[in-house]
């Protein structure tokens, strides 16, 4: 696929990180976005980013390559209707919605863009959102996960994931239901339980806020992502909701039953439900203990021969341990594709400082 025009609908955190890196790798492809608030689209015009801003979905977009749909949720189904009417046979339009159910379901109503549609997820984010927050190298080795509809020609589907890895992402390919959930179970999930979580201890804490002041490293980390954008959870509980509802009965039913172990008192049965957690969630990268001080950092690298060679040599070289290092490839709430793990706070201070004199994009 070798798009000569770009449109983008909606220019947020990832849609702006999407146009950024497309404009690093491919400069010469020309972009254009409309979004309701177009005074949030000027800095991407300033940059260079977008060739053009939008008043509307418009005729501006009939002769677009590929439009990405990067509007909440339930409102990216709104603007299914508008550009039917300028689905053109080379046309690919796809989402970047994190719920896929949906948005498949709208396109039913839509022979013409049936055919011209995959869905798209790049499991990338920060809790941070906007444009402002876009980097052009958020999509750098993150999964991309892609949802076309049985009509859409293989031919295109291959196309559009020989575009994604361009970009330096890594396609993969789902049904619209076993992604929404998959997704649901490690990322829709989490916010719910995270998010409950911050809430119960507000409700728990007393007139001297004794938890807010005292919560630290443990806490701090498994709550991290309630800090996301409200208006986005609101339009995935609405438009997941089944997956959700059933994965939380999932998680109260566990509950339970964690709840029988530890009241049961058989230190053998507490000593297996912890080791087998621990075992299964060290296996996903980089991990440590749950009773330990994590020093780690994360890092943009350009996907290329030697980068990580060259962030361990300049550690190396100046007398820094690494504990671990590994590449992230589900960065949801999460900046930096390399994650780099250090022995102490001291090894960790000087690397930060070391990297960012390097001239790395470095996320504490």
């Amino acid at each position: 696929m070798n798009p000569k025009k770009i449109g983008f609908i909606g220019l947020g955190l990832i849609g702006g990180s999407i146009a950024k890196t497309i404009h690093r790798v491919h400069p010469d492809i020309k972009m254009i976005a409309y979004k309701p608030h177009a005074e949030a689209l000027k800095d991407a015009l300033d940059e260079g980013v977008l060739t053009a801003i939008c008043e509307g979905v418009s005729e501006d977009f009939k002769d677009c390559d590929i439009i990405f749909l990067c509007a909440p949720v339930l409102d990216n189904n709104d603007y299914i209707e508008k550009l039917a009417e300028y689905v053109h046979d080379d046309m690919l339009i796809t989402d970047v919605g994190s719920v896929k159910t949906g948005i498949h379901a709208a396109i039913e109503g839509y022979p013409e863009v049936k055919s011209h549609f995959i869905g798209g997820h790049p499991m990338c984010g920060t809790e941070n959102t906007g444009y402002e927050n876009a980097t052009a190298y958020m999509l750098e080795n993150a999964y991309y996960l892609l949802t076309p509809t049985p009509e859409v020609p293989r031919e295109m589907v291959s196309s559009f994931e020989e575009f994604i890895r361009s970009i330096g992402a890594i396609p993969l390919i789902l049904d619209c239901e076993k992604h929404d959930f998959a997704v649901g179970s490690i990322s829709h999930l989490p916010t719910v339980i995270a998010s409950t979580l911050v809430n119960l201890v507000q409700d728990l804490d007393d007139d001297g806020e004794t938890l807010r002041t005292i919560a630290a490293g443990g806490f701090r980390d498994i709550t991290r992502i309630a800090s996301s954008d409200p208006t986005m959870w609101e339009n995935i509980c609405i438009a997941n909701r089944d997956q959700i509802l059933d994965l939380i009965d999932a998680y109260v039913a566990a509950m339970q039953s964690t709840r029988e172990t530890i009241a049961g008192g058989n230190g053998d049965e507490i000593l297996e439900f912890f080791d087998s957690a621990k075992e299964y969630r060290d296996s996903f990268h980089i991990s440590s203990g749950a009773l330990h001080p994590v020093y780690q950092l994360f890092l943009d690298l350009i996907d290329e021969a030697g980068g990580i060679a060259t962030v361990a040599t300049i550690l190396a070289t100046n007398m820094i341990n690494i504990k671990n290092i590994g590449i992230i490839h589900n960065r949801e709430f999460q900046q930096g594709v390399l994650q780099v793990e250090f022995y102490d706070r001291p090894s960790f201070d000087k690397a930060v400082e070391l990297l960012k004199r390097h001239h790395y994009n470095v996320y504490e």
